[in-house]
């Protein structure tokens, strides 16, 4: 009598179906992290954009009239775009600032909103 012990074919055919199952999953699960770290640092890049634009507006005491500008910054070796609106609040001495940056000019990854007071006359001593 052969009393070999051992695994037959289809249980190592089956045992190479289960891990090749399971080895697929993790690698898309890697690839979906992977995707979705580079989406937050690009957002975070975009966040960072328009708030150093609101900043820059809010220090250099000008009064821009009500409508849209658009630009570009470097920030972190990559260029990204903005756009920056006024807008008229209630309050005549108080501007809306909308900042809208992303890598794309149509592509905004974030939206910021700001207020701008009006700069006061400096009065001499």
């Amino acid at each position: 009598m052969n009393t070999s012990r051992g695994f037959t074919l289809i249980e190592v055919m089956v045992a190479l179906a289960v891990l090749a199952i399971a080895l697929s999953a993790i690698a898309k699960s890697v690839s979906q992290n992977t995707a979705n770290l580079g989406y937050l640092r690009d957002r975070t890049l975009a966040h960072w954009v328009a708030m150093n634009k609101i900043a820059e507006l809010q220090i250099r005491r000008d009064w821009p009239g009500p409508g849209a500008t658009q630009g570009s910054s470097e920030m972190a070796g990559r260029e990204w775009h903005w756009t920056v609106t006024v807008k008229e609040t209630a309050d005549a001495n108080v501007r809306l600032l909308e900042v809208a940056a992303g890598a794309g000019k149509d592509e905004p990854l974030t939206h910021l909103l700001g207020y701008l007071g009006k700069p006061q006359a400096e009065s001499s001593p």
